[in-house]
């Protein structure tokens, strides 16, 4: 009797993946909580493009220019944890749309900033609002997509690169010919209308699934003891750690050490949003393989990401610039779909919410910290070359923690 109703739970477990597998409302799905992914990192690092011309204005020292993007991801970890455990009892569509309101909100507000205070409280209050987007997103994702997770992951992380790309080739240019105040402002009123779209076009799961049970205090404490998110965790910290301060100092270190202008530092930071669109999809894709390849594929990105940090940071020439940036986008963004695939596999669809959660709250405080400490070493040393050794320590504290990660079959 246990056997044949084992056997009729595989049968529907088995069905219930094909439908999600094969319908063709998933990527609409797939569009949208992207196109919320994308504003949100938008409005994440909109100062980052900004920071050097306008700090002077606000009366920001070079050490405090990473201060409003630290007080951002400073409530972007606090609200992550709630967030992704929120995601798991409301449901994605619900809960992504109750993170984009504020955060299109608080996003106008910046636009009134005046004070360095007043811009680190309105910063943190966006963190807070933009806390629960991702788990949301991981969540939805999780429910439609199986087979072709990590391609769905790839596609899903360009929004974070191609915001890189949009922001560095618009908000600098915008802020020049209208004022940093309006761009901010026009950032929130598009953002509340993503917010419009996602709550009328999403939907939590394909038509006919059994909803997933709803997280219990022992699933957290599971994923809480589970080695392998920890060491996940651990290496998404010191992949960020990189990538965001990379992000937060990119352009504000080629303006300050070399002196080359806020657009054209802003253009080459475009190029490093480029070379990160092409790479996750496909590395996401390659990840889909088998189960060993997302290990495998993580390990070479980070250790590649290490590497080109050195190379960039011994760079000093316009051209040397936009030749290598597309190459550390590549390998400085390529990893975040596969770790992302692998958190979810280890999750399991009912606490994936809970479990992207919990893990990018570790993610990112290295996000948090990394542009208060390499601008503290810049401060110091001025030297453009120890800002870059700095955030390589991020990807090879991640090569190790990836390394003792145990190989498990995908969920």
């Amino acid at each position: 009797m246990k056997t044949s109703l084992s056997m009729t739970e595989s049968a529907a477990d088995a069905a219930s993946s094909a439908q999600a597998d094969t319908s063709r409302y998933r990527w609409v799905v797939l569009a949208v909580v992207w196109a919320a992914f994308l504003l949100s990192y938008v409005d994440r690092v909109a100062w980052s493009s900004v920071a050097a011309p306008v700090g002077h204005s606000l009366g920001l020292t070079v050490s405090m220019l990473g201060a409003f993007i630290t007080a951002f991801y400073i409530g972007y970890v606090l609200a992550n944890i709630a967030g992704g455990i929120l995601t798991d009892v409301l449901g994605g569509r619900a809960t992504l749309t109750l993170a984009l309101v504020p955060l299109g909100v608080f996003t106008f507000c910046f636009g009134f900033a005046h004070s360095l205070w007043s811009g680190i409280a309105i910063q943190f209050a966006m963190g807070l609002a933009a806390g629960a987007d991702y788990s949301a997103g991981m969540k939805i994702i999780a429910a439609w997509f199986r087979k072709d997770r990590g391609r769905a992951m790839g596609l899903y992380t360009t929004a974070t690169s191609l915001a890189v790309v949009i922001t560095n080739a618009t908000v600098p240019t915008i802020s020049q010919w209208y004022g940093w105040q309006n761009a901010f402002r026009l950032l929130g009123g598009i953002t509340l209308a993503c917010a419009a779209v996602a709550w009328f076009v999403l939907r939590d799961a394909p038509e006919g699934e059994p909803p997933l049970a709803c997280i219990k205090a022992a699933d957290i404490l599971a994923l809480l003891k589970s080695r392998n998110l920890i060491l996940l965790a651990i290496a998404g910290c010191g992949g960020l750690w990189a990538t965001v301060g990379f992000g937060a100092w990119g352009n504000a270190l080629m303006t300050k050490q070399y002196g080359i202008s806020p657009v054209t530092a802003g253009s080459i930071a475009a190029t490093f949003g480029i070379g990160a669109v092409i790479a996750k999809p496909v590395l996401g894709w390659l990840s889909d393989m088998h189960s060993h390849a997302r290990k495998r594929i993580s390990i070479l990105c980070l250790s590649a990401f290490a590497v080109m940090l050195m190379v960039f940071g011994q760079s000093s020439t316009v051209t040397q610039f936009y030749l290598l940036a597309p190459l550390l986008g590549a390998v400085g963004f390529g990893y975040t779909p596969v770790l992302m695939a692998q958190v979810s596999d280890a999750s399991g669809r009912n606490s994936a919410g809970a479990g992207a959660g919990l893990t990018n709250a570790i993610w990112q405080s290295g996000s948090a910290m990394s542009p208060l400490v390499v601008g503290y070493f810049y401060a110091q040393t001025h030297s453009f070359s120890v800002a870059l050794l700095t955030l390589a320590v991020g990807p090879v504290v991640a090569v190790a923690a990836l390394s003792l990660l145990s190989s498990r079959p995908q969920q």
